[in-house]
């Protein structure tokens, strides 16, 4: 299953983060290799690994600090997906349990890991435009705007730099929202049919992530030339529509 804990390793990077703890799973280093890979240069596979890094860690601690902001702590998991944040369990009487949260707090929760990229990504454009940088928007898939910088200084391996950490915010961040489970526009799709339907709403997300799954395996195939995008929505349907399946029996 995707987006499952990995188990830790004697190899994994552990540190914190205003309290949160961090783990870095030896597999994260190699996806993020294999996503920098098409660079030019030496440089410029360390600039996409540090940016992958960063903004995969910003989108966490979003969730993180969003789960804290209602009495919960949590972990956070860097692995060959992308990264997890897990609510820890609280003592209560002789055992463990969790904070139950509303629906509707948990929507703000999901929402927050990708809008703290969002966040990150106008703040490298700002800094860029202070520097000097030259914005501009150029579409991609024919209709999405997303702003390219070129700074008078540092030459094209700190505009590579740049480029990637506003392709991961942005980019990955818009698709994130897209309503397939477990992404986090999944867990908000989720949560709002509940609130609107508590019968059929889960079965009707369930539908909702095989569909939007399957479309977006086969427009990242086609259109963005990305196996690894189809690779990962594909089987994201596949496992929305093994749970309905489990659901119906």
């Amino acid at each position: 299953m995707l987006f499952q804990i990995p188990p830790p390793t004697r190899f994994d990077l552990r540190f914190s983060v205003a309290g949160i703890p961090v783990r870095v799973h030896p597999l994260f280093w190699l996806i993020a290799l294999l996503f920098g890979s098409s660079s030019n240069s030496l440089v410029g596979i360390v600039f996409w690994i540090v940016a992958i890094f960063v903004s995969i860690l910003v989108h966490e601690l979003g969730h993180a600090l969003a789960f804290r902001r209602y009495g919960q702590d949590s972990h956070i998991v860097l692995h060959f997906t992308g990264g997890l944040t897990v609510p820890e369990p609280a003592s209560w009487g002789l055992g463990y349990t969790r904070a139950s949260l509303t629906p509707n707090q948990q929507i703000v929760i999901s929402l927050a890991g990708p809008f703290a990229g969002f966040l990150l990504a106008a703040l490298v454009l700002a800094v860029s435009s202070a520097l000097g940088g030259t914005i501009i928007f150029r579409t991609i898939l024919g209709f999405i705007p997303f702003p390219l910088v070129y700074l008078p200084i540092g030459g094209g391996v700190l505009n590579s730099f740049i480029l990637a950490l506003l392709w991961v915010n942005i980019f990955w961040g818009l698709v994130n929202l897209m309503p397939v489970y477990p992404l986090d526009g999944g867990h908000v799709a989720r949560y709002l049919l509940l609130q609107r339907d508590p019968w059929t709403g889960l079965r009707t997300s369930l539908w909702l992530s095989v569909i939007t799954g399957g479309v977006l395996a086969v427009g990242g195939l086609i259109l963005l030339q990305s196996v690894y995008m189809a690779l990962i929505f594909g089987m994201l349907a596949f496992q929305s529509f093994q749970a309905l399946q489990a659901a119906r029996l």
